[in-house]
């Protein structure tokens, strides 16, 4: 599998011998990654490599999030059948949502670091089904930092894992096309949104929820789909679905793009918070999302391994970063930056 060296990670195995863009070998075929190994390829400008890519087991994980590991994955797979199931009869099961969903929420109340979270997630699923599982769970933590009731989280969470099942309809060359889309490719990738809305309507009588699949794409400056509706007239639980929708697909790898890190795609959002994305429901994701940083370990662009140890208070997005024993302040050190966030 070809990556990009900022998605290599520790474990990884070389494919192939690699060389820099000079000719000067780097590492040899069958090398097991270290960090040390990721920062020297870094150091060479060398961009992308072939590893194998050993499946994921238990053993990797802390065994803290062992039970909700296996949600994710239970997840996915339910996410799976799902998505085929619409595809075949235009509806699904909606108590098979809830058996899913249920023992999924569940776990998560276990665990308030939503960073780790993401990082467990961070995996190379079908794209749809993994985004899915990512937006359910993201939409849950959100509606619980704004106040939501239990029920309303469910509900939220639910609309938010079921929101792209309309893309069942898409043709797969299109959802999986590494290049640009024409006009005509990108009129029918957007009509996910109106074949969520139908599907869920045949499925279930809840119309928030079929609203949040036609609406997670419209912005709060009327420059969205399908509608180009304004931000009073976009339901709220939509509105929550649009942060979760960006944040998730911006830190993950598809076809036509890399994934971004995590910290940086938070400016991202913090600035679409200004006439696209509800002001205050990213500001509250912000707020609850980055003390989860704090303790994670980062590869920094100097190719230097580091850990997070402080949020900075005038920019949050620059935390203070130690590293080798000394202290790296990002806010005054401009030209450094977060490159790869781990979990420890």
């Amino acid at each position: 599998m070809r990556v990009h060296v900022t998605d290599l990670k520790p474990g990884d195995c070389l494919k192939d011998d690699t060389f820099s863009k000079r000719g000067i070998h780097v590492l040899s075929k069958g090398a097991l990654l270290q960090m040390d190994d990721i920062s020297r390829l870094i150091r060479h400008d060398v961009d992308y490599v072939d590893i194998e890519d050993p499946p994921q087991t238990l053993a990797s994980i802390p065994r803290v999030f062992h039970t909700v590991t296996t949600n994710f994955d239970q997840s996915i797979e339910g996410f799976q059948s799902l998505y085929l199931e619409a595809l075949s009869r235009g509806s699904f099961n909606r108590s098979m949502v809830d058996d899913i969903l249920k023992p999924l929420l569940h776990s998560l109340d276990q665990h308030k670091d939503t960073v780790s979270l993401l990082l467990l997630l961070d995996r190379d699923d079908e794209y749809t089904y993994t985004h899915s599982l990512q937006v359910g769970m993201l939409t849950y933590y959100i509606a619980t930092w704004l106040g939501y009731s239990k029920q309303e989280c469910y509900e939220i969470s639910r609309a938010g894992y079921l929101l792209d099942i309309g893309k069942c309809r898409i043709p797969t060359s299109l959802l999986n096309k590494p290049g640009k889309l024409t006009p005509e490719e990108f009129q029918e990738v957007k009509r996910h949104t109106t074949y969520g809305y139908e599907i869920i309507s045949n499925s279930m009588n809840d119309h928030s929820t079929a609203l949040v699949a036609l609406q997670h794409h419209e912005r709060e400056d009327g420059s969205g789909y399908p509608g180009r509706l304004k931000s009073s007239e976009i339901h709220p639980y939509a509105q929550i679905a649009a942060i979760a929708d960006v944040y998730s697909a911006m830190t993950t790898t598809r076809a036509f793009q890399s994934k971004q890190e995590f910290i940086s795609v938070l400016r991202e959002l913090h600035n679409l918070g200004f006439g696209k994305l509800n002001g205050k429901f990213v500001q509250s994701f912000i707020h609850h999302l980055i003390p989860n940083f704090i303790g994670k370990r980062v590869l920094l662009s100097t190719g230097d391994m580091g850990i997070i140890i402080m949020n900075n208070p005038i920019d949050v997005f620059r935390p203070l970063v130690q590293s080798e024993g000394r202290f790296i302040d990002l806010d005054r050190e401009r030209q450094v930056s977060i490159v790869e966030i781990y979990m420890e």
